[in-house]
């Protein structure tokens, strides 16, 4: 974990509700899969936001404006700083992915999705997509995972635009060796119950720390309590326990 500061280049909507957060700053201790907490002036506690990604000397995140500190966080504007602690959580484990991987990301579960299929797809892997929405209004960066070569599938629960479903209408009836999935518990519940293979999943969690001080985002694995946001996000399919 490294405290730094960071330079907006670029704060933009891609939907009502979803921007896309640029900065410039010192990424070389940054995964994919890792996470973020970014301190804002007058909230007491960092807001943590899931890398999307990294290159050398810039940081893309996107985010959803859910609450006072998302909405203060969409008036930012190039040139301002941000204090953030980078290199949190475990990321993803890409040795395991085999040569075909599945991507499964829901809603804000997608942005971490995307560095990953880029680091897979730089090793030569056949990468699938699945993006999952509810609507088509809230649709987001189709184009760019198509864009890196990735085969994308979009569901949407109204019908609207692709799929009508969920990402689990689609996953059902792919083939793939391993799979990496982030999005909102329900939706990892059923990925759970209708892969067919190993994978990792990726856990939204309300954090307090947000570096394993605080014990606040513990959680009961196979192995004994977890904390999401150090031994997390990511767990593998073996380790998880689902509580009712």
């Amino acid at each position: 974990m490294k405290q730094r500061i960071f330079e907006i280049i670029e704060n933009i909507p891609l939907t009502k509700t979803v921007f896309s957060l640029r900065l410039a700053g010192d990424t070389s201790d940054v995964r994919c899969g890792q996470f973020v907490n970014i301190k804002l002036d007058s909230f007491f506690l960092r807001r943590p936001i899931s890398v999307c990604d990294s290159e050398d000397g810039a940081l893309t995140l996107l985010y959803k404006v859910v609450g006072a500190g998302t909405e203060a966080m969409s008036k930012m504007l190039p040139g301002e700083s941000l204090d953030i602690l980078t290199g949190l959580g475990n990321g993803y484990d890409i040795t395991k992915a085999g040569s075909r991987p599945l991507l499964i990301g829901g809603g804000v579960g997608i942005p971490p999705l995307y560095k990953l299929a880029k680091e897979l797809i730089a090793e030569g892997k056949a990468v699938t997509v699945i993006l999952g929405f509810n609507t088509a209004e809230e649709i987001f960066y189709k184009a760019e995972f198509e864009a890196l070569g990735a085969t994308v599938y979009v569901t949407t629960v109204d019908g609207s635009f692709g799929e009508r479903g969920f990402v689990t209408d689609v996953m059902k009836n792919l083939k793939y060796t391993y799979f990496f999935t982030c999005g909102p518990e329900p939706m990892l519940r059923a990925v759970y119950k209708t892969s067919e293979t190993s994978g990792q999943f990726s856990f939204e969690e309300r954090m307090g720390c947000g570096f394993g001080a605080c014990m606040g985002c513990s959680c009961k694995t196979v192995t004994g309590n977890k904390r999401i946001c150090k031994e997390g996000p990511v767990l593998t399919k073996e380790d998880i326990i689902w509580e009712d």
